[in-house]
C-alpha cells in the first residue's frame, strides 16, 4: 500500500455526485423512478391539502429523516451546518482562529492555552491574559461561547483583542490575523520511574506525526504506556499510520471490505494495509490503556498492536466499533454520515459489536465468540471490541464523594470552575517561578474553607476522604495548567488503578517478552486471590 495514496477513513469525505443532485434538482418524470413519483406526490399533496400545514422544507426534512432512519443504522445521520462546522473540529482539529483555549474564570474570560505556532503565540498572547474586548465590542460580560464566536473567523481576516493582564494599568489591543488552527491530539510527558506517557484523545489528522515527535523525546525511557481510554477514533489512515510507526514492515495493520459503488448486494471489494516504514522503538516494552469509550480508530490501532504481541492491552472492553462510515458532502453546508464498510484486524479479528438504535449493546454469549492465536501464541478472542489482556475496572466514586458532587450541585457551588479557578493561580505562580507542580496544604485548606463559605454543608465537607478527593482533582489540575503531563499522570495513579498497573508492570521488565510474562503472572494471582474492595 502506497501510503500517499490512501483516500479511505474511517470519516471519508466525498462530494454527493453532481448528476444525483441535478436529478433531485430537476425532479422530471423522464429520470424518477415509480417510487420517486409517489413520493414526489406524497409530499406535494401534503404540502397544499393537509389540515396542518407544513412547509416544504419541513417536508423535505421529515423524508430524509425517514430515510436514515430506515437503514438501522445507529452511526448514519445528516448533520447540520453547525453540526458540519462541530464535527470537522472535533474530528481533526481544525478550525479558522487564532489559536487560544479560553475558559470562564472568576467570571473573566481567561486565556487557559495558547497553541504553539499559532496568530496567538505569535504576537504574544499569554497564559492568564483576560479578554476584555473583541474589536469595538466590551467582552467583560460575555460567556466562552461568545467570545469564540467573534474571535473565529474566515482564514486571512482580522480581529483586535483586548487584553487585560497582571502588572499593566489599561487594556492592551493585539491586532491578529486569523490562521488555520491545529489543536494537538498527543500529550505526553516522562513520569516517575522513567515510564513514558503518552495521552492520545482523538485520531484526528496529524495524529501519527505528533506521536511520532512524542518518541524521539520518549524512545529512551524505560518503558511507554499509551493512553486510548475515552478516545472515540477519527480517521483510518492516521489509525495505520500510528500502528506503522510501532510495527515491522510488510506487516499486516487492517484490512476494510466495503460494498462496491452501485453494485449489487453481495459486490464487495476488500483491500488490505500493510505497514511500510521501519518501528521507531522496536524494543520499547508498550502498554495501552483502553476502556468502554476506546472506538474506532482508537481500536484499529491497539488491535493490530495486539495482534503482533507489541502491545499489552490494561482496562476495560472496548467500545467495539468495527464499521467505516463515509461522510459525504451534500449541498448547502450539510453532510451526511452512514455506514459504508468494515474493517478487521491483522489476524482478521471483527471487533464490531452490534448495538440498537440507542447504542445500547445487543444480548451476546461471550463463550460463542471463536479465538485466534498471536505470533506469540496468545490466544485472543475475535469479536466485540477489544478484550484487554488483563482487565482492571476503573476507580469509582465514594458514597461520600457522590454525595459532595450532589450537594454542590443542588446549592449552586461550580465545583469545577472553582477547581479551576483556584488551580489556575497556583499553575500560572509555579510556572512563573520553575517550580514543580504541588499544592500548600495551609492554601488549600482555605479553599475548602471558601466551598463551605459558598454553600456546601461543613459535615458533607468532612465526610470520609471528601479532602483527600478534592486535594486529587486540585493537583493533577494545577499540573494540567502546566502542560506538566508527566506530573500529572503521577498524581492520577492515586485513584487510577489500570495506570497504576501499568506503571508497575513496566517498572519491573526490559523487553515485551517481560512484559507479557508478568502480565500473565499478575492475572493468575488476581485468579487465585479474592478482590479486595475500593472506591
Amino acid at each position: 500500500m502506497r501510503r500517499s495514496t490512501v483516500l479511505l477513513a474511517l470519516f471519508m469525505a466525498f462530494a454527493a455526485p453532481a448528476h444525483a443532485q441535478d436529478r433531485v434538482a430537476r425532479g422530471t418524470t423522464e429520470t424518477r423512478s415509480p417510487e420517486a413519483d409517489v413520493f414526489m406526490s406524497t409530499l406535494n399533496a401534503l404540502s397544499r391539502m393537509s389540515l396542518k400545514a407544513h412547509t416544504d422544507s419541513a417536508l423535505w426534512e421529515a423524508g430524509v429523516q425517514g430515510m436514515i432512519e430506515s437503514l438501522h443504522d445507529p452511526y448514519a445521520e445528516v448533520f447540520t451546518p453547525d453540526e458540519s462546522e462541530a464535527w470537522e473540529e472535533e474530528t481533526t482539529g481544525n478550525y479558522s482562529g487564532i489559536g487560544l483555549q479560553i475558559t470562564l474564570l472568576n467570571n473573566q474570560i481567561t486565556v487557559t492555552a495558547v497553541f504553539r505556532g499559532t496568530p496567538a503565540n505569535d504576537v504574544g498572547l499569554q497564559v492568564g491574559d483576560v479578554i476584555v474586548g473583541v474589536n469595538e465590542h466590551d467582552a467583560t460580560s460575555w460567556n466562552t461561547d461568545m467570545a469564540a464566536d467573534s474571535i473565529r473567523g474566515p482564514v486571512g481576516t482580522s480581529v483586535q483583542v483586548h487584553i487585560k493582564r497582571d502588572g499593566i494599568s489599561t487594556p492592551i489591543p493585539f491586532d491578529i490575523t486569523r490562521a488555520q488552527v491545529h489543536v494537538p491530539a498527543v500529550a505526553y510527558g516522562v513520569m516517575k520511574g522513567d515510564i513514558g506517557y503518552v495521552v492520545l484523545d482523538r485520531v484526528a489528522r496529524n495524529a501519527a506525526q505528533e506521536l511520532d515527535q512524542a518518541l524521539r523525546t520518549l524512545g529512551n525511557t524505560r518503558g511507554l504506556v499509551i493512553d486510548l481510554r475515552r478516545n472515540p477514533g477519527g480517521f483510518l489512515d492516521e489509525s495505520l499510520m500510528l500502528a506503522d510507526i510501532f510495527l515491522k514492515p510488510g506487516s499486516t495493520l487492517a484490512t476494510t471490505s466495503q460494498r462496491v459503488p452501485g453494485g449489487m448486494d453481495d459486490q464487495t471489494t476488500t483491500e488490505t494495509y500493510d505497514d511500510q516504514f521501519p518501528a521507531r522503538v522496536p524494543d520499547l516494552p508498550v502498554v495501552i490503556l483502553v476502556d468502554r469509550y476506546t472506538a474506532s480508530g482508537a481500536e484499529i490501532f491497539a488491535g493490530a498492536l495486539q495482534d503482533y504481541d507489541r502491545a499489552l492491552i490494561l482496562g476495560e472492553r472496548s467500545f467495539g466499533k468495527g464499521l467505516v462510515q463515509t461522510v459525504m458532502t451534500l449541498p448547502h453546508g450539510r453532510r451526511l454520515r452512514f455506514t459504508t464498510g468494515e474493517w478487521r484486524t491483522p489476524l482478521g479479528r471483527s471487533l464490531h459489536r452490534p448495538r440498537d438504535m440507542e447504542m445500547r449493546p445487543l444480548a451476546e454469549d461471550l463463550d460463542t465468540f471463536p479465538h485466534v492465536s498471536t505470533p506469540g501464541g496468545r490466544e485472543l478472542l475475535n469479536g466485540g471490541g477489544i478484550f484487554p489482556d488483563v482487565a482492571i475496572p476503573e476507580d469509582t466514586l465514594t458514597l461520600a464523594e457522590r454525595d459532595l458532587l450532589r450537594v454542590a450541585s443542588e446549592n449552586d457551588v461550580p465545583l469545577g470552575v472553582r477547581l479551576a479557578e483556584f488551580s489556575f493561580s497556583i499553575a500560572k505562580e509555579m510556572k512563573d517561578a520553575n517550580q514543580p507542580p504541588s499544592l500548600d496544604p495551609a492554601r488549600f485548606d482555605r479553599f475548602t474553607d471558601d466551598l463551605v463559605s459558598a454553600g456546601i454543608p461543613r459535615e458533607v465537607m468532612d465526610g470520609p476522604g471528601v479532602r483527600e478527593y478534592l486535594r486529587w482533582r486540585t493537583r493533577m489540575t494545577i499540573a494540567a495548567r502546566m502542560d506538566a503531563i508527566g506530573a500529572e499522570a503521577d498524581f492520577r495513579m492515586e485513584r487510577d488503578p489500570v495506570l497504576t498497573e501499568a506503571v508497575q508492570l513496566l517498572g519491573s521488565v526490559h523487553s515485551q517478552k517481560e512484559l507479557f510474562a508478568a502480565a500473565d503472572a499478575e492475572v493468575a494471582h488476581r485468579s487465585a486471590v479474592p478482590a479486595e474492595g475500593g472506591h
